[in-house]
């Protein structure tokens, strides 16, 4: 259908109903509309192969890398069960969690980023910005320093206090409904109070509490086993077709809650559903690896710029997510010798810029205040 202005709903216009005691009728009108057919686009489907390689490339050689260097043909027949024992036995026990868990952080925080900024129509809006993440380490940190764990451990600890961080921002939120800049705004102020409370537990803590707290607060793949990957494999199996069932209504959303109500969706209750499926991919990825830095910030931009789309698409983000995370991670055991930084740490140096150009941005359009 020609982007004329038509008098019908194509793929990229839209009908305003005139009540009645005015003129009445329809008026056409011209809206960026996202198709929502289900039509692969050939340049998302090219980047979404392109990142898919590089995400494969990238967990094949953090998987060949560590004390030993092992060759990737010795990686490969290993993983396939082909290798000798003893390299089956460094890649399956020792090497294998680590690059699963990055990938699957990188997956979860790229798609939870991704949701985020499509719901609130803010390219800022993120874990990291609406104290998802900072509410995870507040838990964390309270944890160790005041012993409240009771045995729980690190990763329900940050489980609970991302999800409790996220209830938060929702409930302030709410008056009448929610719309997107209200949870931006009050994600802000929540991020802020959580961070206050950490660098409190902090200062309050000993030395070696303060150490143990700040080697998960950076974000760090060490020493990660199976027991650690299995509860974050199982809940992205979960969550991650729930987002694509949502997917027509979340592109809807993209219009604005006024015209999304109008073609039929029920605004409220899919804002919520997408909310708790982006925070309870955040939680789990942050429960798993600590709060690693900008990624659900920078993955989507880099994937939306990719792509070429007018939003984030949540496949592109998580595959993007996975290759900083894989790829930051590589660079945090080889970039100085004999030191391995933590991974939170390089990410952190590459997302700022990120966030930079983005206020930029934002200021030169007109919209950063």
């Amino acid at each position: 259908m020609s982007t004329d202005l038509v008098s019908g709903v194509g793929p990229r216009d839209g009908v305003a109903v005139v009540p009645k005691g005015r003129t009445a009728g329809r008026i056409a009108f011209r809206l960026p509309v996202p198709p929502v057919s289900g039509v692969v686009r050939p340049r998302l489907l090219g980047v979404c192969l392109l990142l898919a390689g590089l995400a494969f490339l990238a967990f094949s050689v953090e998987t060949s890398v560590g004390e030993i260097d092992l060759p990737l043909t010795d990686v490969m027949k290993a993983l396939v069960g082909t290798g000798d024992p003893a390299t089956e036995l460094i890649v399956h026990e020792l090497r294998l969690p680590r690059a699963l868990a990055g990938l699957l952080v990188g997956v979860a925080f790229g798609v939870s980023g991704a949701l985020l900024q499509t719901v609130t129509l803010n390219p800022l809006a993120s874990p990291d910005m609406m104290g998802i993440t900072q509410g995870a380490g507040t838990a964390v940190v309270a944890g160790i320093v005041l012993g409240w764990d009771g045995g729980m451990g690190t990763q329900a600890l940050g489980l609970l206090g991302a999800l409790t961080a996220g209830l938060l921002v929702y409930v302030l939120a709410w008056k009448r409904g929610t719309t997107g800049y209200r949870i931006v705004l009050v994600g802000i102020g929540v991020a802020w109070i959580c961070t206050s409370a950490t660098d409190y537990l902090m200062a309050r803590g000993q030395r070696f509490q303060a150490q143990a707290a700040l080697g998960w607060l950076v974000g760090n793949l060490n020493g990660r086993t199976w027991d650690q990957i299995g509860p974050l494999a199982l809940t992205m199996a979960v969550l991650l077709p729930a987002a694509l069932l949502l997917g027509r209504q979340i592109r809807t959303l993209q219009l604005g809650d006024d015209v999304a109500r109008g073609l039929g969706t029920r605004v409220q209750v899919v804002r919520v559903a997408v909310l708790l499926i982006a925070v309870g991919l955040v939680a789990f990825g942050t429960a798993t690896a600590g709060p690693v830095a900008f990624v659900a910030l920078a993955a989507p931009q880099v994937a939306q710029r990719l792509a070429g789309t007018a939003f984030p698409p949540p496949l592109a983000a998580g595959l993007t997510g996975a290759v900083m995370v894989l790829g930051s991670d590589l660079a945090a055991r080889k970039l100085i010798p004999d030191t391995e930084l933590p991974v939170g740490v390089v990410t952190g140096v590459l997302g700022a810029p990120v966030l930079l150009w983005l206020l930029i941005r934002a200021n030169r359009a007109g919209s950063g205040g």
